[in-house]
């Protein structure tokens, strides 16, 4: 797996497949090939594509850190969602 950080904070904001491609670029991320999604709320300055990495089986965006000498940490500013009303 890979998963896509913020430079500045090791959040995990993404996971991807091995496969799939991810291209980080000056002005916007782009993921597929052809593209499926494009970020353009992050960029090269300021997220970075950590790979090979085995993702916690409860991962959910902004929940972890992860660099790549420590691996992956809690993040102590992540609070559990609101369940959606019913």
């Amino acid at each position: 797996m890979k998963t896509l950080v913020g430079k500045t904070s090791n959040v995990s904001l993404y996971v991807f497949e091995d496969t799939e491609t991810v291209q980080i670029t000056e002005s916007r991320i782009i993921v597929g090939s052809p593209e499926k999604l494009i970020i353009a709320d992050h960029n090269s300055s300021s997220a970075a594509l950590c790979e090979n990495v085995t993702v916690p089986a409860d991962w959910v965006g902004g929940k972890y850190l992860y660099t790549q000498n420590d691996g992956w940490a809690l993040n102590s500013e992540w609070t559990e969602p609101e369940p959606e009303p019913s």
